[in-house]
């Protein structure tokens, strides 16, 4: 899998395929762009379509952040908060002190320009992945205990359309973006992978495994689908 930088949309992945028979442009779960094209060819096709298609994928990622609204003083996550910090130098740049995001923001940038906002993002997915791998494990653990079930072990992702997932072998897979749920709705999904280690379906056996764990699997449920697990 090979990458390209952009000046304005920063980092696009390449992925070649056999069964592509064109170039495609998408935008993948993290917010950055996605580029398909056939085995055999030339990437320079690549960047030759993001330069004549730059009105439309500006579109298509304003469409896909949709939930990317960054204010002064927000909390991303459980535990930090988004600091906006004025400069007189042209450089946008976001780091995380403690459990604060400061972003220094020069006078003629806002919070919606595309480079601030993937700025912002990439800050946002170290510190929810800093959270996610300080307190799911041992949510994950504890509610496994609780429950009776066991797994073989847990990794963590941001690039997916899912909450989580769970291998034939055990091996539980987890969103980072989980640290912007309520905590029920944690629960929910921790309990939810792990009825998958006795039940790889969801047939009627898995939603009453479930249900044991979590009475009100069924009004989380209905409101974890509101919710868009992108970053």
């Amino acid at each position: 899998m090979a990458v390209i930088s952009d000046e304005e949309f920063g980092t696009v992945t390449i992925r070649r395929s056999a069964r592509a028979s064109a170039i495609r442009i998408r935008v993948a779960p993290d917010g950055r762009l996605r580029a398909s094209l056939p085995l055999y060819s030339p990437v320079f096709l690549v960047k030759r379509l993001i330069k004549s298609s730059r009105p439309q994928l500006r579109a298509m990622i304003a469409e896909n952040q949709h939930e990317a609204d960054y204010v002064d003083g927000m909390v991303i996550g459980k535990s930090h908060t988004l600091i906006v910090k004025r400069t007189s130098t042209s450089t946008v740049a976001a780091r995380r002190h403690g459990l604060q995001l400061v972003v220094t923001l020069p006078e003629d940038k806002e919070l919606d320009d595309p480079v601030v906002m993937r700025t912002i993002r990439d800050a946002c997915i170290e510190a929810l992945r800093i959270e996610a791998k300080s307190y799911l494990p041992k949510r994950l653990a504890f509610l496994a205990r609780k429950q009776g079930h066991k797994y073989t072990k847990v990794r963590f992702s941001h690039a997916s359309g899912r909450w989580g997932s769970c291998s034939s072998s055990g091996s539980v897979s987890l969103n980072i973006a989980l640290m912007k749920l309520p905590f029920e709705l944690i629960d929910y999904v921790l309990t939810h992978e792990l009825a998958h280690t006795v039940e790889m379906n969801h047939s009627d056996q898995f939603w009453q495994t479930v249900r044991a764990g979590d009475p009100n699997y069924e009004l989380h449920r209905s409101r974890l689908r509101k919710i868009n697990p992108s970053i």
